[in-house]
């Protein structure tokens, strides 16, 4: 071997094997590997560019995870003088193959321990030449440990995903799980092998709200990858990591379009909808420019499973179920017209339309829910519109009973502080404006994902505003106070003044735990300390109504 060659190779190797001992001590400490995890390790580059004001002979970088473009976390060390009888030729033909004959030993051997390499290893070397980069790439695949990770993906379908319910599988498997569905090396992606795996988990997911979004997130990331780094730069150019601006390859750089494939893509795409609908958009806008006729197709008129358009006496009607919007012209502003907008939306919802909608609205009336924070849409503005005929608030119960799903959000506004539960306008209106619909107010409390939604913490001040405080109205009260968000403010507007209405809090909060009896009270009085100064403060019977209150806290 070239004597330069290998006093380059000797330094990169005395590198990686540091890095490596490092990596192998905090891999070891790694409890409770999931079964359809190979591997951690699969890719190392070596990069040598020359920059004088850091060194004489240019600096080494050496990178053991896929670097990001805005960070610059490489292991550096400084070139030798070697480098300046190292030629192009002599790093492509004579260091990278002994770089990655030696990788390649160790790769195959479980010298770092069975877990330390995944079944497969990129491996780079990018150099600089005559004011250039050159990369080179190389990939190797441990097949006894593929075969062995297809094994384990295929007992973990049979025994976790196609198994009766209750079994489910481990939080920590999903995000394996769900990559190697879209990993060529372990399925095909054809839409009729992945999708009937998707939906059995999902739909014995179904009781448990939190693992479902979680699930939804994993494949969702999932496809996303598999969109970004395997289908799209067959026909395009990524301008960023993003690819937030894939710009099309000439005709003779790019591959033809495989059906099944490009059948998969619009799956993946609508799958990511779910979550995320911009995603979705630049997807099927991707597709159609590499001729989809059935991208244009739903950007257009959706899947085909709904009625597009509907025409009715009063109003014009259209949905996408793609896009997951709803649009809505009020011909004429009357009782009748919402109605009939209504009964659309509520039959959109009862056939499986996405209940995290956007609405599209032509109306001359604006009419808004007294509660200032809440956004100014037009789902909004719909829904307070139809709140002004109390004709309709039958109907408008009915919808929200069709709408509340639990970790659901309208699309009416950018994922903010505002935005809201499906069903929320019509519940918080019917509440302000009629007791009648005080259970629905209450079970909406118990819905609502309190950890990431705040509109209702807005809605207990709005609420005493409309009604007062009384004493039969605490336990719906509490229902609301306790659906606030952990960083909800004390209500001002609510003074616990009378004998009874302490009494009457007493008993709504008494099959309550503590935590909740706390929250409750924080938000009425501000603290425990303020709610211990009342006591003190006030005057028999009063008095002692208020100290059982404070009694409740210890």
């Amino acid at each position: 071997m070239n004597d330069a060659v290998e006093a380059l190779l000797h330094d990169v190797w005395k590198e990686i094997a540091g890095i490596y001992a490092r990596e192998r001590a905090r891999i070891d400490g790694i409890k409770n590997f999931s079964a359809l995890q190979a591997g951690i390790k699969d890719y190392l580059r070596v990069a040598w560019r020359k920059r004088v004001e850091r060194s004489e002979y240019g600096t080494l970088y050496i990178d053991v995870e896929r670097p990001f473009s805005w960070s610059d976390s490489s292991y550096t060390i400084e070139a030798g003088s070697y480098m300046t009888e190292l030629t192009g030729e002599l790093l492509t033909e004579a260091f990278f193959p002994a770089l990655c004959e030696r990788v390649d030993r160790l790769f195959r051997s479980e010298e770092l321990g069975p877990r330390f390499f995944d079944y497969r290893m990129e491996l780079v070397l990018e150099f600089e030449q005559s004011d250039a980069e050159r990369k080179l790439t190389r990939h190797l695949v441990n097949q006894p440990k593929l075969e062995a990770l297809r094994t384990s993906l295929d007992r973990f379908i049979e025994t976790k995903i196609k198994s009766e319910p209750p079994v489910l599988p481990k939080p920590s498997d999903l995000f394996f799980f769900a990559h190697h569905l879209v990993n060529p090396d372990l399925t095909t992606q054809r839409v009729s092998e992945i999708d009937p795996l998707l939906r059995r988990l999902s739909n014995k997911m179904q009781p448990y709200p939190q693992r479902l979004q979680e699930w939804v997130g994993q494949y969702s990331s999932a496809f996303k990858a598999w969109a970004r780094e395997d289908f799209l730069p067959r026909y395009f150019i990524g301008a960023d990591d993003y690819g937030h601006d894939w710009q099309l390859k000439a005709e003779p750089e790019r591959q033809a379009v495989d059906d099944a494939e490009m059948d998969f893509f619009l799956y993946a795409a609508l799958k990511v909808g779910a979550i995320e609908p911009d995603t979705r958009q630049r997807y099927l806008v991707l597709a159609e420019r590499l001729g989809s006729d059935q991208a244009s197709q739903y950007m257009k008129i959706g899947s085909g499973k709904f009625e597009s358009a509907y025409r009715g006496a009063q109003v014009d009607c259209s949905c996408n179920d793609i896009s997951q919007t709803i649009e809505i012209r009020i011909r004429s502003e009357e009782e009748k017209a919402y109605e009939e907008a209504l009964d659309y939306i509520i039959g959109l919802l009862r056939q499986g339309f996405p209940k995290g909608y956007e609405l599209k609205l032509k109306t001359t009336q604006k009419h808004a829910l007294p509660m200032p924070k809440l956004a100014k849409s037009k789902l909004h503005q719909f829904f307070a519109n139809a709140l002004t005929y109390p004709g309709l608030y039958p109907k408008l119960a009915e919808y929200a009973e069709a709408a509340m799903e639990e970790f659901a959000w309208y699309r009416d506004v950018e994922p903010s502080e505002k935005s809201v539960m499906p069903g929320t306008y019509a519940v918080f209106g019917l509440g302000l404006y009629s007791e009648s619909y005080f259970p629905l107010v209450c079970r909406y409390m118990t819905l609502v994902d309190t950890e990431h939604q705040m509109a209702q913490d807005g809605y207990a001040k709005a609420f005493v505003d409309a009604h007062g405080v009384k004493p039969e109205l605490m336990p719906v009260l509490v229902a609301i106070l306790l659906a606030g968000n952990e960083d909800a403010t004390p209500v001002k507007n609510i003074g616990i003044d009378r004998p009874e209405l302490a009494e009457a809090l007493a008993q709504a909060l008494q099959d309550k735990k503590r935590h909740e009896r706390e929250m409750a009270l924080s938000r009425i009085f501000g603290s425990a300390d303020k709610l211990a100064k009342a006591v003190r403060q006030a005057q028999p019977p009063l008095k002692e109504g208020l100290a059982r209150l404070s009694a409740l806290l210890g």
